[in-house]
Formats: C-alpha cells, sequence, structure tokens
C-alpha cells in the first residue's frame, strides 16, 4: 500500500507493522518514516496528522480460504481499532484493503457493519474488487478497496447505510481495471492463483509470513491515482 500510494503522489508520514521481518522490509526502504509496532497503541495521541488512513486489517476470520469465523473471529476485532483510528485522527480519506471474502462474511454483515460505521461517521464510501492480473501481474489475486472520503454529516440517526456510488459512473472508481487473462487451457499462462509457489518456500522462515501481508503495487497505486484525480476534480 504504502509503495503503490507514494506512486501515485503521497507521502508516507506513519508506518504500523508488528511482525518483526515485515519491519526490517519498511525499514528499509522508508527509514526515516516514524514507525509502531502495535494497532492498539496508536492513535491521536502519538499519530501525526494525515489526510489519509490506510490499511488492511488481518484476512483470516474472512477469507474462503479460512474458517469464516467474520464478526466473532479473534483477527477480526482489530477491524475496531482500525476505526478507533479513523475517528480519533480524522482523516479526510479511508483506504480500506481485504480479501474479496470479506464481502460475504457473516452473510454480508461485516461489510455492511463496515459501511454502516464509517456512514455514521461522516464518510462516503466506494469499493471494487481489483484483481492483479487487471493491472498486469500474472495471477489473479482479487482484493476489495473501500475508498471512504470525510462529507461532514454523517447519518444522523438513519437506520441504514447510505448508497453507494456506481462503480462504473463518476465516483472514485470512474473506471474500474477488469481482470485480463493470459492465453491457455487454465487461463493462467505462468502461475498458479497462489502467489510465490513457482519460487518454492524460501531459505529463511520469517519471510514466510510476509509473503501473506503484500499488495500489488500497481493495484494501490490505481487506487491513489483515483483518490487524487478525484480530490483534484472536487476540490475535497
Amino acid at each position: 500500500l504504502d509503495l503503490g500510494l507514494e506512486r501515485a503522489g503521497m507521502e508516507c508520514v506513519a508506518q504500523v507493522e508488528i511482525e518483526d521481518f515485515c519491519q526490517q522490509v519498511l525499514t528499509k526502504h522508508w527509514p526515516n518514516v516514524p514507525k509502531f509496532k502495535d494497532v492498539r497503541d496508536v492513535g491521536k495521541h502519538n499519530l501525526p496528522t494525515a489526510e489519509l488512513v490506510c490499511g488492511g486489517f488481518p484476512c483470516q476470520d474472512v477469507s474462503l480460504s479460512g474458517h469464516r469465523a467474520g464478526l466473532e473471529g479473534k483477527r477480526s476485532t482489530l477491524w475496531t481499532e482500525f476505526y478507533r483510528i479513523v475517528c480519533e485522527v480524522q482523516p479526510r480519506w479511508v483506504v480500506i484493503e481485504n480479501v474479496s471474502g470479506l464481502l460475504s462474511s457473516d452473510n454480508g454483515q461485516f461489510f455492511s457493519a463496515i459501511l454502516w460505521q464509517l456512514s455514521q461517521s461522516g464518510y462516503d464510501a466506494e469499493w471494487d474488487t481489483i484483481p492483479a492480473s487487471a493491472l498486469g501481474a500474472p495471477h489473479r489475486r482479487d482484493r476489495v478497496f473501500i475508498v471512504a472520503h470525510a462529507t461532514g454529516g454523517g447519518l444522523q440517526g438513519s437506520n441504514k447505510p447510505k448508497e453507494r456510488v456506481g462503480r462504473t459512473q463518476a465516483g472514485i472508481f470512474p473506471q474500474s481495471p477488469r481482470v485480463r487473462f493470459n492465453s491457455g487451457a487454465s487461463g493462467w499462462a505462468t502461475e498458479s492463483p497462489v502467489p510465490r509457489i513457482l519460487d518454492g518456500v524460501p531459505n529463511r522462515v520469517d519471510r514466510i509470513r510476509a509473503t501473506g501481508n503484500a499488495v500489488v503495487p500497481q493495484v494501490a497505486e490505481y487506487v491513489g491515482r483515483c483518490v487524487m484525480e478525484y480530490a483534484a476534480a472536487v476540490q475535497v
């Protein structure tokens, strides 16, 4: 996320990462950016001012490959920390990334709860599922991106979330990229849908925990450019 949004013209002012190896990677590439280890320990009291807060809370409880614990899952509770930070920092923009299974977790209740909470706090949200293959990667890797921007209003007691902006209309995602399939009987010429499988298992065990954290930078850059262009067009 950091690299893609940076390519879109943004500047990273703080990072939160609990895994030691991932912290080392971030330190190598962003040596002067303040870093925090636990999302539960950060907020308005120690985070710098920012116009955009981005991140992806753990996906294990919503992934189609997991046990689908959903809202009751231990890892899913970290969404509440994400939301707390948004409420404290009150950025102009919020970018949330997660697996496509988030849309169907708890029969859609988890996803609806996220939209509801954002709306209650004065944010309009739009979302889309963007596969890495749509931006040149040789694997699909579907990811949901929710982009919310502050309106200053909130729902003022309404019992349902606001309707989203249409994906193909003139919203934050004016023209969503679509899947580009490679030739071949399987639809993929070079790689399995599982990332890094062709490279085998790395020699250093700590790297295994890092591979699942990666967001394809080109996708994050596309989302960042959508935000920048939308903000410039409507001056928000």
